[in-house]
This record gives C-alpha cells, sequence and structure tokens, in this order.
C-alpha cells in the first residue's frame, strides 16, 4: 500500500498542475482498448508499474494501458498479483472534471512462483480494492475486507492520506441513478424497463422520481454512489454487448468495495465477482449500488426475460 500510495501522490500532483507544464493532450498512441492515450496516461501508468515493481511485492501486474501481463522481473516477485486503471476518466481532464486511479489486489496461490493462469480468477479471490480520486480534494477509498471500508483525504501540507470516511456504508436506497442516457437507444427492454421505473415510478411505490447524476469518469460517479445511495451502471446493450467496463481492474475492485460498503453490484443477472474472466482485457455489464435498489434491478431483469434476445440483436 506505501507503493500504491506513492503512485497516487505522483498521479495528483501531475493532475493538478497538468495545464501547467503541458501534460493535457494526446500522447499520440492508443491503448489496447482501441482508445487514444492522453499524455497524462502514459505518465501515470509508468509511475505505478516502477513504483509497484520497487516494493518487492507483485509477481504480475495488469494495466489497462499495457496489452499484456506485466511480468515483474524474478529477483523482485513477491506474493501478490495487481491490477489497475492508473487514470481513470482521463478523456475528461482537459476539462477539469475529476479523475482517478481503481486498483484490486490478489493473493498468487504459488507466491513468486505463480504462473499467469492464476490471474484469471473469480472476483470473489480478490483480498483488497480502492480508488483514488483526483478533484476538489484527493480521496483515497481502500478496504481489505471484513465488511469495512475507510476513505481517507490527501492533506497537501503534510503529504498524508488522513482518515476521513471511516467504516462508510452505502445506503440501502438512494435517490440518484448514474448511467449513460445517450446511450438508451442500444439498451434492451429489461434496462429500459429498470430506468423508466425510476424515473416514472407507479403511485403504489410511494417513492419520488430519481435524480439523474453522470459525471462520465467512474471514480467520480461510483464514489457518489457510495455516500449518497443510488444505482451506478453501464449495461451492456447491442453497441457493446459486453459491457464497456474492463472486469479485472475496473469491476471487481469496484464491485468489491461496493459489497464491503453493505451493497451490491450485478450485471443484472449475476454477481459481478462470481464471474471468471477469460482474457485479462475481458469487459462485463454493471449495476451496483444499495442492496434494495439493486433487488429492483435483477427483479427488472427476472421479468423482462427477452433481454438476452435484445443484447445479441
Amino acid at each position: 500500500m506505501n507503493a500504491v500510495q506513492v503512485g497516487c501522490k505522483f498521479v495528483e500532483s501531475c493532475v493538478r498542475k497538468a495545464r501547467l507544464i503541458n501534460l493535457v493532450g494526446l500522447a499520440g498512441n492508443t491503448n489496447v482498448q482501441g482508445e487514444d492515450q492522453k499524455k497524462l496516461d502514459v505518465l501515470s501508468n509508468e509511475m505505478f508499474v516502477n513504483a509497484l515493481v520497487a516494493s518487492g511485492k507483485f509477481s504480475f501486474m495488469v494495466s489497462e494501458e499495457v496489452d499484456d501481463i506485466v511480468t515483474v522481473p524474478e529477483e523482485l516477485r513477491g506474493k501478490y498479483c495487481i491490477t489497475f486503471d492508473p487514470l481513470d476518466g482521463s478523456s475528461n481532464i482537459d476539462a477539469g472534471v475529476n479523475v482517478g486511479t481503481i486498483f484490486g489486489i490478489w493473493r498468487l496461490p504459488s507466491g513468486a512462483d505463480a504462473t499467469v493462469d492464476e490471474i484469471l480468477v473469480p472476483g470473489s479471490e480478490i483480498i483488497a480494492g480502492g480508488y483514488c480520486m483526483y478533484g476538489s480534494s484527493c480521496n483515497l477509498i481502500l478496504t481489505f475486507g471484513n465488511s469495512r471500508v475507510e476513505g481517507f483525504t490527501l492533506d497537501p501540507a503534510l503529504g498524508e492520506f488522513i482518515l476521513t470516511h471511516p467504516n462508510i456504508r452505502i445506503p440501502s436506497r438512494g435517490k440518484i441513478y448514474s448511467v449513460n442516457e445517450g446511450n438508451t437507444l442500444y439498451w434492451d427492454d429489461a434496462t429500459k424497463a429498470y430506468f423508466d421505473s425510476v424515473k416514472f415510478p407507479s403511485a403504489e411505490s410511494g417513492r419520488k422520481p430519481y435524480s439523474a447524476r453522470y459525471i462520465g469518469s467512474m471514480v467520480a460517479d461510483v464514489h457518489r454512489t457510495l455516500l449518497y445511495g443510488g444505482v451506478f451502471a453501464y449495461p451492456s446493450d447491442r453497441k457493446s454487448r459486453s459491457g464497456k467496463l474492463r472486469i479485472l481492474y475496473e469491476s471487481f475492485p469496484m464491485a468489491f468495495i461496493t459489497e464491503q460498503a453493505g451493497g451490491k453490484a450485478t450485471t443484472g443477472t449475476q454477481r459481478v465477482l462470481d464471474i471468471v474472466p477469460k482474457h485479462i482485457h475481458d469487459r462485463c455489464p454493471i449495476f451496483l449500488g444499495g442492496t434494495d435498489d439493486i433487488a429492483d434491478v435483477e427483479a427488472a431483469f427476472a421479468s423482462n426475460n427477452n433481454w438476452l434476445n435484445d443484447t445479441q440483436k
């Protein structure tokens, strides 16, 4: 965690002065997802890789910005694997929107002698997950399991993270939904039915319509959902049949954090942490939030049996 927080502090410093030292704009490359890399994407990835290798705790790393698994030199190997998105939401960086780092940590059964096959396991085997959000303040949210999620805020005067949000618990029902409604045209019937139910609640439910809040940076949207409740979603659709978010370094860590805070994370039909990825950059749909809100999502999928046919069209 010392290595992770060093990386977070470095990225936070670069984000703050990106415009001043010409770190905005494109680096001229694309990553394995086919997305244009920002200058800060490349710099952030290099910083995290170097810090994590030097820690001597990891044998393998999976980064959004690297096509293949990063294998640590044998003399520096440890018994863990870490997956991370060094700068989530970087497409928004030039506009000053909140961005962040997401990470998950797994223990390798074979320790320093592990093979890459030990990385592609269910998310339920994750032992630590967290994210760092760079915005009006720098917040590090972290869980090691045991149904506790702790939130820290960076004090720039001290250069240290201070515990400011102990034992975060997500409300079982919120009043906010967060989803890119620009994709409504491509949604299946189950997804449409759920979001219609929160926008146009029935008189019998006694609930008021939910408010829409969507930043377009997963870290920022999930952070708000964690504190205020509601639902964050990036569902599959006819344009992105497997969803858009990457399993190992986006969906798994965020699902783990949500569950440890008392919430749930589902694809609509399956617990996210039960998925077994087949490739390090596999994707999945995700709905995460409070238990009552996610129960409504699952009910919408259960009562709209044609959701699978819709996504395959």
